[in-house]
């Protein structure tokens, strides 16, 4: 058990709304298919906005909300699987955004696709629970709508762009806040499921051999489905026995927003539809961001508050499966 807490979270969502029926116009598909599919109503585009200035917004937020001022800042991870650039990582691009003073914050980057989020708080826990930092920015900025793929239109239709942040600690003596217990378990076998194949040495933009189509979201939906149905029984099972405590001991359970399915896939594995948090019929699936964001959206909304036991769930392209335990 490590002795942290989020002491304060963030978000921004983008102005722009982009409803089902107008993707259903613009890409020729029958009303009413994409609520229907994929329980996704709307979603927000980014217009102008960088993944800096997304990031930094939810960070000032997550600032705000902990009382804690930017100088008292020790590092800044960025937990994303969009990047603002190759180089320098993102974080440091968030931190220029927020003003951060000169030498007083280190900054570095994360990337387990939509499982970011969780990898990163786990990570930071550590460091934090040791002593290493005192408070610690993580932040998931996520521009999803400029590499989706018309012509796989389940999932060019279920993304939406946002960023979400936390601000973690220490726990205070009294305090009941901890990370109780995090899991994660990588299925090689379904590496080449979910992809972006160019933007890295094997297919370099340079490169005369890559193709537009390359620098495009790819997904075998149907298959990781199958795949994530067979896998995530046991991998709970196995998690709650190691936590040593019922599915029925959280306030709230968390999940990340893939799909109507994924979601529902929950409930047969034993969760109550009552401890779920969903804003995937007004969000979309916003990748790495999707977690926290529900998680402070629900913070905001008081349906998550101080001392409640969290559960978040979620998976990742590699195929990567995780879930954490804590008290929020």
């Amino acid at each position: 058990m490590l002795p942290v807490k989020i002491a304060g979270l963030g978000y921004y969502l983008p102005e722009r709304r982009v409803t089902s029926a107008e993707l259903e116009e613009r890409l020729d598909i029958p009303s009413g298919w994409v609520e229907r599919v994929t329980g996704v109503r709307e979603r927000r585009y980014r217009t102008a906005e960088t993944n800096s200035q997304m990031g930094a917004h939810a960070c000032a937020m997550a600032l705000d909300a902990a009382g804690v001022s930017l100088d008292e800042v020790d590092a800044i991870v960025g937990a994303s699987t969009a990047i603002q650039q190759t180089i320098p990582c993102t974080a440091v691009m968030v931190g220029r955004e927020l003003g951060a003073p000169d030498g007083k914050s280190a900054c570095w980057d994360m990337n387990a696709t939509c499982l970011s989020f969780m990898v990163a708080l786990q990570t930071v826990g550590q460091l934090v629970s040791a002593g290493v930092y005192r408070n610690v920015l993580i932040f998931s900025s996520e521009i999803a709508s400029q590499s989706l793929n018309p012509k796989e239109r389940e999932s060019a239709v279920l993304f939406g762009d946002a960023a979400a942040a936390a601000l973690v600690t220490r726990s205070t003596h009294g305090e009941t806040s901890s990370i109780w217990h995090s899991r994660f378990s990588t299925y090689t076998t379904g590496a080449n499921l979910t992809e972006i194949l160019g933007g890295g040495t094997l297919h370099h933009p340079n490169d005369p051999t890559t193709t537009p189509e390359m620098n495009m979201f790819h997904m075998q939906g149907p298959t990781i489905f199958k795949m994530g149905a067979r896998l995530i029984g046991p991998f709970l099972d196995d998690f709650f026995c190691s936590v040593e405590l019922d599915r029925a001991a959280f306030d709230a359970v968390v999940p990340h927003q893939a799909s109507k399915h994924a979601i529902a896939m929950l409930e047969n594995c034993g969760i109550r539809r009552e401890q779920l948090v969903v804003n995937l019929p007004t969000r979309g699936n916003c990748i790495a961001a999707s977690i926290p964001l529900a998680l402070a959206e629900a913070v905001e909304s008081g349906r998550v508050q101080r001392g409640n036991n969290v559960l978040i769930i979620g998976s990742g392209a590699g195929l990567t499966l995780g879930a954490m335990a804590l008290t929020y």
